[in-house]
């Protein structure tokens, strides 16, 4: 502790002297000369240079506004729908429905020997000596020597000898005399057959009718004054007669 006490006394020994000597040598403590006067201050003020005034600065101009970006709306087209090719009808097949919708037509002064065949109907006035065959109407008021095949039959006052098939109705009109058999699904006899008619569906023997030759069918109606020499069987009919005295 006494070396600190000394350290602190000979710090403050030597601050004083050197204190005491700056006032001795007329230091600025205590010199009044070097302190400048008012007049001296004011001229020094008045030489000093006019601060120069800063240049304004130079105005920013604002930015262009950006334009707003328009959006193109697009329309998007429309596709129309894909419609399938139509097929264009052969030339084939517009003839075959030409043909089958045409009629021919034999007069009553022409004579064919020979079958005879068509797509379509065919109405004989005149004769054949040989088969018909159609896929449409067979109308006969000539004379016709062979088997016919047709969709329909009709006949007035005609003469035929040979085998009537039909795919539908057939009808024997008044004044035709038929020596032949006789198939359809249904028929209608006005005039004179002598032969089997072979019908799935229903007979109608009209007033005027001769039949000579055995009927099936489903279902027989016989006019009055109608003559029938043969035996008539409803075997096509659901009813059968047979059910009915099985056990007697």
């Amino acid at each position: 502790m006494g070396f600190f006490k000394d350290f602190k006394d000979d710090v403050s020994q030597a601050v004083n002297e050197l204190v005491d000597d700056a006032i001795a040598t007329g230091g600025p403590a205590n010199n009044k000369n070097n302190v400048p006067d008012d007049d001296a201050m004011v001229d020094t003020l008045e030489k000093q240079e006019p601060v120069k005034k800063a240049a304004p600065a130079p105005a920013v101009k604002a930015p262009a506004p950006v334009p707003e970006t328009v959006q193109q709306v697009k329309s998007t087209p429309v596709e129309k729908p894909v419609q399938p090719e139509q097929p264009v009808p052969s030339e084939h097949a517009a003839q075959s429905k030409d043909s089958a919708s045409e009629t021919a037509i034999i007069t009553p002064g022409l004579k064919i020997t020979g079958d005879i065949e068509s797509s379509g109907a065919i109405e004989l006035l005149g004769t054949v000596i040989g088969n018909v065959s159609c896929q449409g109407k067979l109308s006969v008021s000539g004379t016709i020597q062979g088997n016919t095949h047709s969709a329909a039959f009709y006949s007035n006052e005609a003469q035929i000898t040979g085998n009537i098939s039909c795919d539908g109705a057939a009808k024997i009109g008044n004044g035709s005399v038929v020596i032949g058999d006789l198939a359809a699904t249904s028929a209608v006899i006005a005039g004179a057959i002598k032969g089997n008619i072979d019908v799935h569906g229903p007979v109608i023997i009209d007033t005027t009718a001769i039949v000579m030759g055995d009927i099936k069918s489903e279902s027989v109606q016989i006019n009055n004054g109608a003559v029938i020499e043969g035996h008539c069987s409803q075997c096509y009919s659901d009813n059968s007669p047979s059910k009915f005295f099985k056990d007697k």
